[in-house]
């Protein structure tokens, strides 16, 4: 089974304004809402690649509920940590002239809470797949990655990371099977700027020197990197179409690879392919890609 972590999940509330004018009453000409958060985006791909998983995390008061009851009409699993006070965040994103988003801060957490977490963890067997995606609430020990690595290291189980600065750092003596890193956060790690897929991969391979074993590297329009596992470098600028949403597409591109990598009897390559394949379809569409478009668009790599 695949678990997916997802400590802070949204509501992301989408909104599309011709021409936005501060200080006056604006009408959107369209709205869209969708459950999100990180480990979220990478369940809902997960399951549309056909590879059903479940989602941790924690969700409070009416949102909450949105949130698992969309992932419930998806077929998904849930295992939530219901928090009694507040509600899941709302993240609004404006979209006129110019993007502009507000990301809301989500209920409040405890000891307790956290406490549930690791309950549902125990139920993690060897040979099962845990994803930790994003961020976590200002609340959460700036250690709970690396915490919950701690925790599983007596399991045989593949931890995939998708996170920043000390939150990823901190997981390395752990040797996650994959992280996930863009090319601006590599960057902000060892404090240089890399904007080519070339700057990218001995940066990328102090990460495997420093405990990961595979590392995949997202460029949005640049492609990927990946440090496989064996030393292979895999590398690709990304597959041409037209950007009508960025959001999830990193998540997604976590998705594809795992998935790759599961149907393809662990072929990095593949998986690589896979991964970027997933991230582009689902810039390519207004949400999250489904199987057919990342086939079509896998379909179009040439690498």
């Amino acid at each position: 089974m695949i678990y997916t972590v997802t400590c802070n999940p949204s509501v992301d509330y989408i909104i599309d304004v011709e021409k936005f004018v501060p200080g006056i009453v604006n009408r959107s000409s369209s709205e869209s809402v969708y459950p999100g958060g990180k480990g979220i985006n990478v369940s809902i791909v997960l399951k549309n690649l056909g590879l059903d998983n479940t989602a941790l995390g924690f969700v409070a008061g009416f949102t909450g509920d949105y949130i698992e009851n969309e992932l419930k009409n998806k077929g998904i699993s849930t295992d939530f940590i219901e928090v009694e006070e507040g509600f899941s965040r709302i993240n609004v994103k404006l979209r006129s002239e110019q993007e502009s988003e507000i990301n809301g801060s989500g209920p409040g957490f405890s000891e307790a809470h956290i406490k549930k977490l690791y309950d549902k963890l125990d139920k993690i067997k060897d040979g099962d797949i845990l994803i930790l995606s994003g961020s976590i609430p200002s609340q959460m020990p700036e250690t709970l990655y690396s915490d919950i690595c701690e925790y599983m290291k007596e399991k045989d189980i593949m931890i995939v990371v998708d996170a920043t600065k000390d939150l990823l750092m901190n997981v390395l003596k752990f040797h996650p099977f994959l992280i996930k890193p863009n090319n601006h956060e590599l960057g902000e790690i060892y404090g240089v700027t890399l904007k080519t897929r070339e700057e990218v991969i001995p940066y990328a391979k102090k990460l495997q020197e420093e405990g990961a074993k595979n590392v995949l590297i997202s460029m949005a329009g640049e492609g990927a990197v990946l440090i496989a596992q064996d030393g292979s470098v895999y590398q690709s600028e990304a597959p041409k179409g037209k950007l009508v949403n960025s959001v999830g597409a990193g998540d997604s591109m976590v998705a594809g690879f795992v998935a790759g990598y599961l149907f393809c009897d662990g072929d990095c390559g593949e998986a690589f392919k896979y991964g970027l394949s997933t991230g582009s379809a689902s810039a390519f569409t207004e949400w999250l890609a489904t199987k057919e478009q990342v086939e079509k668009v896998k379909g179009g790599l040439n690498l």
